[in-house]
């Protein structure tokens, strides 16, 4: 009857408390709340799953370092904010390993940046030689293969040349890499896609090429990057591309966080690769 099946629901109820509570005495709240975070991921694991593949390539434009540092450690430090996002982008890699992602790019330093206050590009050039080491051993600890992407290296001080070179030359032999790590330093798309142009146009100048075979497919053959990203995020709530990969990203779908770089959280990763899933990608068909 329906007072027997309410009295039963009750009954449920009262037990399902009391082996809640039973739980919290022996484990602890720590406890409970790891057991928690541990069956919240399963969860979301099946989703993804159900859901279909992750991208491939993931690109990021980390921005709002600065303004991230304004508002943590002040105004007079703001520029530790610079650090803050170093720390963030070895967390981001973690976590594309563990969704999938075979190749992340991120946008480190565009050749615009180098018209901003020298003091600070100095720090930065500073941040790029001391952590470079550190990016060297994580890479090789995980499998990842590093490459620098850099239409502008002659731009860059010589120490921070010397440790980026040997970031990229120490991760390139790792065998079958798990993730393909792409850092755009002193990087821009219209410097690329003009350097690309330029050695075409030495090719037909020579006799190796006639204009006519210049194609889509010849111009991205001398790309500094030739896979296109599926996926663009953007921080900091801003809503363009500023110069990053516009060749490449011209399929890509796009996504704007607003949280400042070094405020970007695990979730909002999810979130960004469940808006992609979600997207029907027809590429103009």
């Amino acid at each position: 009857t329906s007072g027997e099946n309410a009295a039963e629901n009750k009954k449920q109820l009262f037990l399902g408390r009391m082996r809640s509570a039973a739980w919290s005495a022996a484990l602890g709240t720590g406890a409970l709340l790891a057991l928690a975070a541990r069956a919240y991921g399963r969860r979301r694991r099946a989703a993804r799953d159900a859901a279909g593949p992750p991208p491939r390539h993931v690109a990021i434009i980390m921005d709002g370092n600065r303004r991230f540092g304004a508002r943590a450690f002040g105004p007079e430090r703001r520029l530790e904010g610079h650090a803050a996002g170093a720390r963030k982008l070895g967390e981001v890699v973690d976590w594309c390993l563990g969704r999938g992602v075979a190749e992340l790019t991120v946008f480190a330093f565009s050749t615009e940046n180098w018209d901003r206050d020298a003091g600070e590009v100095a720090a930065l050039m500073r941040e790029f030689v001391a952590r470079a080491a550190e990016v060297e051993r994580r890479c090789v600890e995980r499998g990842i293969r590093c490459r620098i992407l850099c239409t502008a290296p002659e731009r860059l001080p010589r120490a921070a040349r010397a440790a980026l070179d040997r970031l990229e030359a120490a991760t390139a032999p790792v065998p079958a890499p798990r993730l393909v790590l792409n850092i755009a330093v002193s990087y821009g798309a219209r410097g690329e896609i003009a350097r690309a142009a330029r050695t075409l146009a030495a090719r037909c100048a020579r006799g190796e090429l006639a204009a006519g075979e210049i194609d889509e497919a010849a111009v991205e053959r001398e790309l500094l990057l030739r896979s296109p990203p599926d996926l663009v995020v953007r921080t900091s709530g801003e809503r363009r591309l500023s110069n990053f990969l516009l060749w490449q990203a011209a399929y890509a779908e796009l996504v704007f966080v607003e949280k400042h770089w070094p405020a970007f959280a695990e979730r909002d990763l999810d979130a960004a690769l469940d808006e992609y899933r979600r997207r029907g990608r027809r590429f103009g068909r």
